[in-house]
């Protein structure tokens, strides 16, 4: 998919300090470090979502399923 142009608002000291960054050579534009903020932060949003997840499971019962699952078959493989 192609990039798509967008318009925003923002701060006025944020927008400083974002070009800051850009005349520091961090970034090469504007829009690369928003994108890229956007992503970070759409990236933890998600690490926290399966985080959020993961506590909800039976620590027990998938323990469980760890141990059933490694058992299975185990008769039928090979010797080394």
């Amino acid at each position: 998919m192609g990039a798509v142009k967008i318009a925003i608002t923002m701060e006025e000291k944020l927008l400083k300090n974002l070009d800051r960054l850009v005349k520091n050579h961090l970034f090469e534009n504007r829009s690369r470090a928003i994108q890229e903020a956007v992503s970070e932060k759409m990236a933890r949003l998600e690490k926290s979502r399966l985080a959020r997840e993961c506590a909800k499971l039976d620590k027990a019962f998938e323990q469980t399923m760890a141990e059933e699952g490694m058992t299975a078959g185990a008769e039928e493989w090979p010797e080394y």
